[in-house]
């Protein structure tokens, strides 16, 4: 029986979708994710165990969520990572789990991640070009990336969802061999917006290569794209094939074409802190719920005052725009 949601947000959005960081470390340094050196990670006692993921994962179903998608920083570097996609698979009510990696470990990962469960991988590779790759991320794990990418189709995982967040003046040449890889291994590329939520606070509109500009160079690289029906409305990614059918290519406008308005997701952060949005300023401390051993009825009314404090969009195309003081790799993708 399909449960009625209650997680309504005062725009009409209902929150169906969560997404849980089971970890703030990663082993690759990309500049718009994490500072290249003294990263300040969060004690590991901080951290929610599984069980206290389950706890909030089994607390917020019955509030309508059927979706969740495991994060980090880099979530396959948490120890045990399939038996915690088992322990939510076998939640009543969830319908869809997901994770967004960058691959590294995916060789040994892939197979025992899709037997546990899970069904949805998204990988993120902003380069096919290994010395690029390196610039981006400040390692030197593009092969093993490759290798990651491979072991995920040999799994069963279809379709595999390549993640390339896209910087002006630096991956316009990245683009065709994307679109080429789409179409020569049945990967969906999604190229992304670059956004800020850079640990270094650098980031400027005028290194946003947006997705109008990778529509046109695919075009003239390769040929046209047509748009395709979307199969999920809320998804954030617009969807398009190369008119012969061959490849697919989303895009994720974040910037140049903000999706706000059907957003249906919420953010649980790895030191169990609820984020009603990714540039969220304001958090709830479900972690401290959970240890001063809150009532559950409690904890629900918390979720649900977050969701109702939603505003209306993230504001990153106004003068209001705040960044939030906690970068990617901190708050989960």
């Amino acid at each position: 029986m399909e449960l009625q949601n209650q997680l309504i947000d005062s725009f009409g959005r209902a929150h169906n979708n969560l997404r849980i960081s089971v970890t703030d470390r990663c082993n690759i340094r990309c500049f718009y994710c994490m500072p290249s050196e003294d990263v300040q990670f969060v004690h590991r006692s901080k951290i929610l165990s599984f069980e206290e993921i389950v706890r909030f994962v089994k607390l917020v179903v019955p509030l309508g969520v059927n979706k969740i998608r495991l994060t980090g920083g880099e979530p396959l570097v948490r120890k045990n990572i399939p038996e915690l996609v088992k322990m939510i698979a076998d939640i009543p009510g969830i319908q869809d789990i997901g994770i967004t990696t960058n691959g590294i470990l995916l060789p040994q990962y892939a197979q025992p991640l899709y037997d546990a469960g899970l069904r949805r991988i998204n990988i993120s590779l902003d380069a096919l070009n290994a010395e690029k790759f390196q610039e981006i991320t400040r390692r030197d794990e593009y092969e093993k990336v490759r290798e990651g990418i491979r072991a995920a189709h040999a799994a069963g995982f279809d379709p595999v969802k390549i993640n390339a967040v896209s910087i002006r003046n630096l991956t316009e040449n990245e683009i065709v061999p994307f679109g080429q890889l789409a179409r020569e291994s049945g990967a969906e590329i999604r190229f992304i917006e670059f956004m800020p939520l850079d640990a270094d606070n650098k980031w400027e509109r005028e290194k946003v290569l947006f997705a109008q500009e990778i529509r046109d160079i695919l075009t003239q690289g390769i040929m046209p794209l047509v748009p395709v029906e979307q199969a999920d409305k809320n998804a954030p990614a617009s969807d398009f094939v190369f008119e012969d059918g061959v490849g697919r290519i989303g895009f994720i406008a974040s910037i140049s074409n903000p999706f706000c308005m059907s957003c249906n997701r919420f953010r649980l952060t790895a030191d169990g802190k609820l984020r009603n949005c990714l540039f969220s300023l304001d958090e709830t401390d479900i972690r401290k719920l959970f240890r001063t051993e809150a009532p559950d009825a409690e904890i629900i009314a918390a979720v649900k005052n977050s969701i109702a404090s939603k505003k209306e969009g993230h504001e990153i195309n106004t003068a209001r725009f705040i960044q939030p003081d906690r970068p990617m790799y901190s708050i989960g993708g």
